[in-house]
């Protein structure tokens, strides 16, 4: 579904991807583990347009993506959910989810899709009329994925979604990540500092250190992994 070759980006004269490659299948959940300022964030952003490779090549759906507009990787079913959150702290929660399908005129199915959110995080039509900037840390990662499934997407790129939660909560944002990938049938590419909850979701994993990737395997034979434990997992 998504595959980046050989991918080279830079920040002026810093190279901070060194010829990554990945692939990603229909219906997987995968996950993209490393330090703080390994290269992770930056993939996302090479695949979403934000950051577009010097060199290499993105193939969505056998399609070359790398130098397309932000935009339009984003109509063609490719969405991404900010490290930080970033939702619009002044505007409400159904104004916020409103944006996400801002590219969109079908609306019966827009309407069926608030409909959806608001099944998977309940929290969020209780404060629909709230400003996106009074939510707890929590619900704001939850209006953050709700406002990126408002655009439909085939793909869900999620960048750090447990940085800052309680432990309860990052159970709960995972476990509804797990229910999207399975009922939606949404393809996941999750990055993430908590390997540990990551490789307990995921079907495959990477291993990112200094832009390159070093590591590539099924999650559960990360997890078992003894670099990959002393490094990442504290073991």
């Amino acid at each position: 579904m998504l595959k980046l070759q050989h991918i080279q980006t830079y920040y002026g004269n810093i190279q901070a991807l060194k010829g990554i490659s990945i692939h990603i299948e229909q219906g997987e959940i995968v996950t993209l583990i490393g330090a703080n300022g390994a290269g992770k964030t930056t993939t996302l952003m090479s695949i979403c347009g934000i950051t577009p490779p010097r060199k290499g090549e993105v193939f969505f759906m056998g399609e070359p993506i790398a130098h397309r507009k932000p935009e339009e990787i984003v109509k063609l079913g490719i969405c991404q959910v900010p490290e930080g959150r970033r939702i619009f702290p002044d505007m409400t929660v159904v104004e916020n989810l409103d944006m996400g399908a801002f590219l969109r005129n079908d609306t019966a199915e827009i309407k069926k899709d608030l409909e959806m959110v608001f099944g998977l995080f309940p929290i969020l039509e209780q404060r629909r009329s709230q400003p996106g900037g009074t939510l707890s840390g929590g619900e704001q990662q939850m209006l953050a994925i709700s406002r990126a499934l408002m655009a439909r997407p085939r793909m869900l790129l999620l960048d750090e979604p447990s940085l800052g939660l309680a432990p309860l909560i990052i159970q709960q944002i995972f476990e509804i990540i797990k229910k999207i990938n399975r009922e939606n049938g949404t393809t996941i590419f999750l990055v993430e500092q908590n390997a540990n909850q990551a490789l307990k979701l995921a079907n495959r994993g990477y291993v990112m250190e200094n832009g390159q990737i070093t590591l590539v395997d099924k999650a559960a034979a990360l997890l078992e992994n003894a670099a990959v434990k002393q490094a990442y997992l504290g073991l």
